[in-house]
């Protein structure tokens, strides 16, 4: 399988969350046929993930989840030297929180989440159209699923 690394800049993730985070990747991996991949994943705060998302995305807010794809642009391929490295996923510890308790679900449901469609990013899905976002969130629904990760 693939190697997950998780940066927790917030050091509020219990261990058993990061299990579960790699948990879910792996099982993404799985089911998306995909083998010796690395994913970076960083828990971050609310200041954090709003600098990212102001500097890369022009966008002055905080979110919950970026995708960073190393494999982005096609015209330049990924060098050697990075191996099978997929991409970063950062995730805004406090807003999954806060989404958990606004969808009356787990946190653990929200962080699976949040890892799962930063990952799907990576490997190339989108939710740019009304197709292509019901593809993605069908895909994830069925991982989520799986791991008995359910909506309450």
């Amino acid at each position: 399988m693939g190697l997950i690394d998780i940066i927790d800049e917030e050091v509020k993730v219990s261990p058993d969350h990061k299990t579960l985070i790699e948990t879910v990747i792996q099982k993404a991996m799985e089911v998306e046929a995909v083998e010796d991949a690395e994913v970076s994943i960083v828990i971050v705060n609310e200041e954090t993930i709003q600098q990212i998302n102001a500097e890369y995305r022009n966008k002055n807010q905080v979110t919950d989840v970026i995708s960073f794809a190393l494999n982005d642009d096609e015209d330049e391929p990924v060098s050697e030297e990075m191996g099978n490295m997929l991409g970063d996923i950062i995730i805004c510890y406090e807003v999954a929180e806060q989404q958990a308790n606004d969808y009356n679900h787990t946190i653990e449901r929200e962080l699976g989440f949040l890892a799962l469609h930063g990952f799907l990013h990576l490997l190339g899905y989108d939710h740019m159209n009304e197709e292509d976002e019901h593809k993605m969130n069908q895909k994830q629904e069925e991982i989520l699923n799986e791991l008995e990760l359910y909506r309450d």
